[in-house]
């Protein structure tokens, strides 16, 4: 049994004892976390906390890989298909279900795993990042998407740059954290860096990331969006449209479904298609690769290693008992 004996007050505070075990399994699209996951957890009484922002829509299940109940053998799996496709999902909300999701593992007993290609997210619950608990203002952030348009991002930075000099210099040109920022000053009347930051993690986490050599996880990308269509990603994205789910949802930007669009308009063939999933995919596994590297805590498990799995398990095993 893990967890029984840790106790932690509510708010996201600490107990005077020692933080409760979380084991993170992360790596980029196609590298094997959900095998894993699901390995670790039959092998140690565990439950899957997901930490990938497309497994939280209903609906959409071939195109984002999305275990099936035959696949998670049995094995229970939090945070999977809580959203609509209109659904948002605020990072502060995430965090706010995974530390639920987690601390409700811990006192059953069971060991927590959170697993997902989400980095934000990890890191997010690992590092127990500060994020500013202020709700959208759509007409906000409509008024200042105008202004932008009409006059230029510069006159949103200059505003930034009277408000919360730190938070400007941080987004540079990225309008949607200059507008994020200025919505929390319009909020709270405090400047965003200022509730930022990384606060005491609540748990002991053992991150363990899974790497492939390039050439061969972009094989197993191709590979596995060719299986999908095989198995009916077209048919899928079809019925989600016939079911009255607009283009424009959130979920409908999702690697392998916004690409297909353009296909089901009779504006380009399949093949064309798959081929702009590729590269997209190919694209943002870059961008996880790149967010991994900057992570000094994880453990590099290269799948295409002999006995990587076997590593993997001792590598939670010897975790587990020096806590």
């Amino acid at each position: 049994m893990v967890g029984s004996n840790n106790a932690r007050p509510a708010g996201g505070g600490q107990s005077q004892g020692p933080k409760p075990p979380l084991i993170v399994v992360a790596g980029p699209t196609a590298v094997g976390k959900t095998g894993l996951a699901i390995a670790l957890a039959r092998e140690f009484a565990g439950e899957v906390v997901n930490a990938d922002s497309r497994y939280l829509y209903r609906g959409f299940d071939i195109g984002v890989a999305k275990p099936t109940l035959a696949e998670r053998d049995g094995v229970p799996h939090h945070l999977i298909d809580i959203l609509g496709p209109d659904g948002d999902m605020s990072l502060a909300r995430y965090q706010d279900l995974a530390y639920g999701a987690i601390d409700a593992i811990l006192d059953r007993g069971a060991l927590p795993i959170l697993a997902g290609g989400t980095p934000l997210y990890v890191n997010a619950v690992v590092e127990a990042w500060r994020i500013p608990r202020v709700p959208p203002d759509p007409q906000f952030r409509a008024d200042l998407d105008e202004v932008s348009r009409r006059v230029g991002i510069h006159a949103l930075v200059e505003r930034l740059l009277e408000v919360d000099p730190v938070a400007a210099a941080r987004s540079g040109s990225n309008l949607r954290r200059i507008i994020r920022a200025l919505e929390v000053w319009e909020s709270t009347g405090i400047p965003m860096s200022e509730l930022e930051g990384k606060g005491t993690p609540r748990y002991r986490a053992l991150e363990l990331g899974l790497t492939m050599p390039r050439d061969r996880l972009y094989r197993a990308v191709d590979d596995r969006i060719a299986d999908q269509v095989k198995r009916g990603l077209v048919d899928e994205v079809h019925g989600l449209l016939a079911s009255g789910i607009p283009e424009h949802a959130p979920a409908m930007s999702s690697l392998g479904y916004r690409q297909l669009l353009p296909h089901l308009r009779g504006e380009i063939d399949l093949a064309s298609a798959v081929r702009q999933i590729e590269r997209n995919t190919h694209r943002y596994v870059r961008h996880q690769e790149s967010w991994l590297r900057r992570n000094p805590r994880l453990i590099s498990i290269d799948v295409t290693e002999g006995n990587w799995m076997e590593g993997a398990v001792a590598l939670v095993s010897d975790f587990l008992k020096g806590g």
